[in-house]
């Protein structure tokens, strides 16, 4: 057999093969074209359209559950492998990992004849060494329409678990995401049907995730266990994920489907999460030595705190036996809710089906003698004085978490707590660190069980950096030394959570008039306006007042000016004179008039009395937190918004798509309220210590398109807390929070443009290195200018990767420009930011537009000569080609002259790819073509020199002049392209002209009686009855003595299977009548 090509790939793969085999104990198989097919084969597939490996399934099955009939380990291997044509991908993978930890539900009869259920064990996740790990390099799958090769696929039991894409050294796994994952999605979707873990690396740089996360969402690696000072690379990876021991962990314990945000997402631990829930276990183990002090678990802001709570819960659960019950306290209701919703959407609990949520005291002290599994509570529900010696329960299995420990130990309502729980244990969760007088919280939890502070979690990229913007101090309006002491006197204010502003005023007198004053509070309006409609792109904002009064000042102040903004945008229109200016103007008027506002305060008593003493009206803001917020038309078309007509207020912040893009808030949502989405935090209201930390960090949260967040601070406050911010940033890789160097976890704004500057570099030395200059771009003017342009898409265009890195390279360029819009000095680059622009959307502009008949024209010397138009589809405006027209020889010579030879190749590649695409679409017997493309675009990105540039634009060339060929072969064959695809599935080889012109008249029949009948059902493709009714007419017409297939050419079996095919083709191609995949587009 002919090996596969020895690159830099293929090297980077097998070093990743024989790490896992060698050191980790996997065996391992290098498949590519050595594999056979057969109960017999290397392993065991009947085809390469299987990903289970069946043999060893059945193998462990029988293995883990001795003694059984053969049916019964049939069934359960049925279960496994058996998929809905009509299920998602990701509702399959959910549903499969289930069934792989539960166990598999067969029913059977026994050796007397009962009937008899069992749960079947897949793997053994007690002893890891009984499994067999598997690491297949090379891994053929065929899908409905494409084939594709997996680099590494790693086997548990023949469960295909762990998908590898592997790129070289040189390359950015990105484009493993972008290229290749998505592909692979897309093409052969059953390969994810059980995995787990998805892994991208280049041999260097590795991270991992699951098949719905986003790209920015995977995650690295770089720990085995917590105080190392972690290091980026594939062997940390493998050690730490692919150890058979943590590998089944992971599989167990450390996933999870999350359904809160309305779209399922597959959660897979992070290094930080799966290690430190590790530690909290082990302190659990433990916890009569600890007397029932189980730690602190700091995890920073936006590090995934809540999601180690459901983690950590489950696998107590799951692994330590028992009957705990956990008690999750928090001191808000809005966190007690956010809490329970993580916990609700990953399955974990449902209150309406069995309530778990405390309505007040009584129903508490109930919920505690029931052994609920879980109980969601606030603080302030323990109100009720107990005896120590009798208390609520004496139960030992009972864990409290504590979500932000420090602000719930203190006080009656805590010691009412203990009492009642003499002898729980306890342990704290909490996005902020131990401050140095936080000794009542050390003395009820004990000290750290896990740290993963703000520093380390920006390095490991689990969140963004934070800049802030000191701009109290440009406007003259921050409050200085005010801040301590209002802080001070909010946090204990707060905590009772009544009349705040009415003691505001009372106690604290001239300093809080100063803060509040009226021409105070219009400058920060009108300043955040201008701020925040400058940086519109950047995503959502929130603004953190005093008080509830003041929130409404300010809403109805921003409202002013945000008005005048509006008229003074349309007014500048008038003396706009650059096309594009305009165009930008009027997407941000847009973008402003689409915009909600709102004050989001808590409800309390008598309220509507103390606004109106202010000359203040709650009621429209209280009715819009109550009734929720219209979705606009946009939202309503998407799948997931179907029906709906509100949203409420915390969701329709949460959703990027809702124009709900300023919050006002005054205490509400500054804790456990996580809003990817949101990058800039305005903060006027003075903050103390673990506040201020919980505040600033709702800008920090990772999400697609965001650079960093953005503190914008109107009072003044950072400066004065630079070591509790130190406190909280910890020092990263270089230990655990407190001690050492101080760092702040937010950085002045000013060092954005230093990282702006240095990706505007990395794109000049791109361009330099490969003969292009992007100054030339900038100085030169006219055909010099357009010179230097196409010169730098030639070097982007290098090939498919030096095409995605450069493109990777200028979005990393926009993004910083973006963030850095506000800040003085940007305009220093607004001339390399251009230039790159006009270079990238030409790039674009060449892809949108990629056009054999353009391409060609490129070429005018051999078209004007060589080719005619093709009548039948011509167009007025462009004409298309016969290409078999085309003298070949002629057209090389012309390339040879073109000075933009890798240029034309990338337009004439996308070309073919949207019309290969189109192609496949329609018939899936065509994938031999898409296997030839790739075959050339191979080549190509392996050679670079002048000669295979000539002899991959020669060969593409030939591949279009076989695919115009297989267009017109509808027409030839006396079909339109609808029939031929049914012909294509039904026909076999060596049949003659006569039988050949009736099995034509049978697709053409069976197609058209289809789609006069069963196709023509609404959504047929939903219901279980309507697709079985759809199976069985295809199956009953090629069956027919009338009708079907001539007997004497087909053998049973070969119905059935031709059947099969016709329904799968038809179930993809014909959602509805007519299909949608078919017509006129299809021939262009």
């Amino acid at each position: 057999m002919t090996p596969a090509p020895y690159t830099e790939d293929t090297l980077v793969q097998q070093t990743t093969a024989e790490y896992l085999a060698q050191k980790l104990g996997w065996e391992s198989v290098f498949a590519y074209n050595n594999e056979t097919f057969g109960p017999d084969g290397m392993l065991g597939r009947s085809s390469d359209r299987e990903v289970v490996l069946t043999r060893y399934l059945r193998a462990k099955i029988v293995a883990f559950n001795p003694g059984l009939p053969d049916a019964a380990y049939d069934d359960a291997v049925r279960q496994i492998v058996s998929t809905s044509a009509t299920q998602t991908m990701q509702a399959t993978n959910r549903e499969k990992h289930e069934l792989i930890k539960t166990g598999v539900a067969v029913t059977f009869r026994n050796g007397k004849g009962e009937l008899e259920k069992r749960r079947l064990r897949v793997i053994d996740f007690d002893n890891p060494q009984n499994n067999h790990f598997l690491c297949v390099r090379e891994f053929w799958v065929r899908g409905d329409l494409y084939r594709r090769r997996a680099d590494i696929v790693g086997f548990v039991n023949g469960l295909p678990f762990l998908f590898m894409e592997l790129k070289n050294i040189s390359k950015d796994i990105r484009a493993a995401y972008e290229k290749n994952l998505k592909d692979y999605l897309d093409t052969v979707p059953h390969l994810f049907h059980h995995n787990a873990v998805v892994v991208l690396a280049n041999g260097s740089d590795a991270k991992l995730g699951t098949l719905t996360s986003r790209f920015e969402h995977f995650h690295e690696w770089k720990r085995l266990a917590e105080d190392q000072p972690g290091a980026v690379d594939m062997e940390t990876l493998l050690k730490g994920v692919c150890d058979k021991t943590n590998f089944l962990d992971l599989l167990e314990n450390f996933i999870v489907f999350d359904d809160s945000s309305g779209e399922a997402k597959k959660i897979l631990a992070r290094n930080h999460q799966f290690l430190g829930v590790n530690r909290a276990i082990e302190a659990v183990r433990d916890r009569r030595n600890r007397q029932g002090k189980l730690g602190v678990f700091w995890h920073t802001q936006g590090a995934g705190k809540s999601y180690s709570m459901v983690m950590f819960t489950r696998k107590i659960h799951r692994k330590l036996g028992g009957n705990f019950t956990f008690l999750i306290l928090t001191d808000r209701d809005d966190l007690d809710t956010q809490i329970y919703k993580t916990f609700a959407g990953c399955g974990v609990v449902d209150n309406d089906r069995d309530p778990c949520r405390a309505v007040n005291g009584n129903h508490l002290n109930q919920l505690l003698t029931e052994h609920k599994a879980y109980i969601f509570s606030l603080i302030q529900k323990f109100n009720q004085v107990v005896d120590p010696e009798e208390g609520y329960t004496q139960r030992d299995d009972i864990i409290v978490i504590t979500d932000e420990a420090h602000r719930t130990q203190y006080g009656t309502l805590a010691l009412n707590m203990r009492n009642a729980l003499p002898k729980a244990s306890y342990i704290g969760f909490t996005g902020t660190p131990l401050f140095k007088d936080d000794e009542i919280t050390r003395r009820v939890f004990g000290e750290y069980v896990s740290t993963y502070d703000f520093q380390r979690a920006v390095q490991d990229k689990a969140t963004v950096p934070l800049y802030y913007d000191a701009r109290g101090d440009k406007l003259g309006v921050s409050i200085g030394d005010l801040n301590d002491r209002i802080a001070e006197k909010l946090e204990t204010l707060e905590i009772e959570s009544v009349d705040v502003a009415e003691r505001l005023e009372k106690e604290l007198k001239r300093d809080y008039h100063i803060i509040t004053a009226k021409k105070r509070l219009r400058q920060i309006a009108r300043d955040f306006v201008t701020h925040y409609s400058k940086a519109w792109e950047t995503g959502k904002a929130m603004l953190v007042c005093i008080d509830k009064i003041t929130c409404v000042r300010m809403y109805n102040l921003i409202t002013e000016f945000w008005d005048k903004r509006i008229a003074d945008l349309e007014s500048e229109l008038n003396t706009t004179t650059d096309d594009q200016e305009e165009v930008y103007r009027r997407r941000q008027i847009l973008w402003m008039r689409e915009t909600r506002i709102a004050v989001v305060v808590s409800e309390e008593q008598g309220e509507v009395d103390k606004f109106r003493q202010w000359d203040l009206d709650i009621t429209p803001h209280r009715r819009l937190i109550k009734d929720g917020m219209e979705l606009p038309e946009s939202m309503r078309m998407k799948p997931q918004f179907k029906n709906m007509q509100r949203m409420d207020v915390d969701e329709a912040f949460k959703e990027e798509a809702h124009p709900f893009r300023v919050a006002i808030v005054c205490a509400m949502w500054l804790t456990g309220f996580d809003v990817p989405s949101l990058s800039t935090l305005y903060l006027d209201k003075p903050l103390k210590a673990h506040t201020l930390m919980q505040a600033i960090a709702r800008a920090n949260r990772v999400n697609e398109g965001k650079n960093n967040g953005l503190i914008v601070d109107y009072c003044g406050i950072l400066r004065n807390l630079r070591k509790a911010l130190a406190t909280f940033a910890g020092v990263g890789d270089g230990g655990h929070g407190g001690g050492g160097e101080e760092t702040d976890p937010a950085k002045p704004e000013e060092e954005l443009l230093a990282e702006l500057a240095e990706s505007i570099a990395l794109i000049r030395d791109f361009l330099r290195e490969r003969g292009a200059s992007l100054d030339d771009i900038i100085i030169k003017t006219g055909f010099e200018r357009n010179a230097a342009i196409v010169a730098a898409k030639e070097a982007a265009n290098g090939n498919d990767e030096t095409r995605k890195r450069f493109e990777v390279m200028c979005r990393e360029v926009f993004l910083k420009f973006k963030a850095c819009i506000n800040i003085k000095g940007v305009n220093q680059y607004q001339a390399e930011y251009g230039a790159i622009n006009v270079i990238y959307k030409s790039l674009q502009k060449d892809r949108e537009k990629a056009d054999m008949s353009d391409i060609i024209r490129q070429l005018h010397q051999v078209v004007d000569e060589a080719i005619e138009p093709w009548a039948e589809y011509s167009r007025e405006d462009m004409p298309e080609y016969d290409i078999s027209k085309i003298d070949f020889d002629r057209l090389r010579r012309e390339f040879e002259k073109c000075r933009t030879k890798k240029t034309v190749v990338q337009n004439l590649k996308q070309a073919i790819e949207e019309k290969l695409q189109r192609l496949l679409e329609q018939n899936p017997l065509r994938s031999n073509f898409q296997q030839h493309y790739e075959e050339i675009v191979a080549e190509y990105n392996r050679e670079k020199d002048r000669v295979t540039i000539e002899k991959t634009f020669e060969a593409l060339f030939r591949f279009v002049s076989d695919l115009d060929d297989e267009v017109s072969r509808a027409v030839r064959e006396g079909l339109d392209e609808e029939s031929l695809a049914v012909f294509d599935l039904i026909r076999k080889p060596d049949l003659s002209a006569a039988d050949i012109k009736r099995i034509k008249a049978i697709a053409v029949e069976l197609l058209a009686r289809l789609k006069a009948e069963k196709l023509r059902v609404d959504h047929w493709r939903d219901k279980e009855s309507t697709r079985d009714a759809v199976r069985l007419a295809i199956k009953d017409f090629l069956w027919s003595d009338e009708t079907g297939l001539p007997v004497d050419l087909y053998e049973e079996g070969e119905v059935a299977a031709k059947a099969e095919d016709v329904f799968v083709h038809v179930f993809r191609a014909y959602p509805t009548v007519p299909s949608p995949f078919y017509g006129n587009a299809g021939l262009a």
